[in-house]
């Protein structure tokens, strides 16, 4: 079949994808759990050579993977999980597989190569069960829970005290103190649901790392500045920085929306600290206590 200058580069192009996406597969193999996964790893990266080689038939040129792409998707997965580095690289697969329906008739055995596209799709989605996002919700529960209680208590404690060292110094116990009372309150719930895969230390583990990091994030800007109100400020644009961060992850991990997840949680934390920072003031002003 005589192939336009066109379709040529754009074979060229599915090409490079596939033995860049050979490379991320089989490195991907070697440490991600159990076995099984392994297995279903190596045969997806011996599919995606084989598609290599069935482009390379039509194109008759060699073509190197992206090795930048091969080392991104790589450490991605090994620092942020498995699943959120395939699902990741899924979402550039899915404009590839629009782009070989482009070819239908046009190039010999492009059929093949959407099935085979499909079936590593249904393949992958079988196999990600990762720890990480077993406790997801736990993890959700320590970020909500601290965002809003810990945005509303540096609200209130910045108009009511207006010191910046002492701010800090009363949001961290509070902070602390919540962190362990709800890491405790997840471990109970958890060891309560009988059918639940969680491991109930586990499950508090999650809360309370996931409570006590965004405490530590929060209660930074009041140790580095002496301006009560840029605390304030920078303390709010990191609350709305993790939840946007957070809710990516998950919008990605786990195939969910991102857009009302953010609205939702951002609305709810700045909401809480605008009325703690109203109440601050009513108590400084009507109950005349200077710090």
């Amino acid at each position: 079949m005589e192939l336009s200058a066109e379709i040529h580069q754009k074979l060229l192009g599915f090409q490079k994808n596939e033995i860049t996406e050979h490379n991320i597969y089989k490195n991907l193999a070697k440490f991600v759990r159990p076995e099984e996964n392994r297995e279903v790893l190596r045969q997806i990266a011996e599919d995606e050579l084989r598609h290599y080689r069935g482009w390379k038939k039509l194109t008759g040129e060699e073509v190197k993977p992206d090795l930048f792409q091969v080392w991104k998707y790589t450490w991605i997965s090994r620092l942020l999980g498995f699943t959120f580095g395939i699902k990741l690289m899924e979402r550039g697969e899915e404009s590839a597989q629009q782009n070989y329906n482009e070819l239908v008739g046009k190039v010999e055995g492009v059929e093949e190569f959407i099935h085979d596209e499909n079936v590593h799709e249904e393949r992958l989605i079988g196999m990600l069960d990762e720890e990480l996002l077993q406790y997801a919700g736990s993890v959700v529960l320590g970020l909500n829970d601290a965002l809003v209680e810990l945005t509303g208590a540096l609200a209130g404690l910045t108009l009511a005290l207006q010191n910046t060292p002492l701010i800090a110094l009363s949001g961290s116990i509070t902070g602390i103190a919540a962190a362990l009372s709800m890491a405790a309150s997840e471990y109970l719930s958890t060891k309560s649901e009988r059918d639940s895969r969680k491991n109930p230390v586990k499950a508090a583990v999650y809360t309370g790392i996931a409570y006590i990091i965004t405490v530590l994030v929060l209660i930074l800007p009041y140790l580095v500045f002496h301006n009560y109100f840029v605390c304030l400020a920078l303390a709010l644009t990191a609350a709305v920085a993790i939840i946007a961060l957070f809710n990516y992850y998950i919008s990605v991990a786990k195939d969910e929306p991102f857009k009302a997840r953010f609205i939702e949680m951002a609305g709810l934390s700045l909401s809480v600290a605008a009325f703690s920072f109203l109440v601050g003031f009513l108590f400084r002003k009507f109950l005349g206590i200077e710090v």
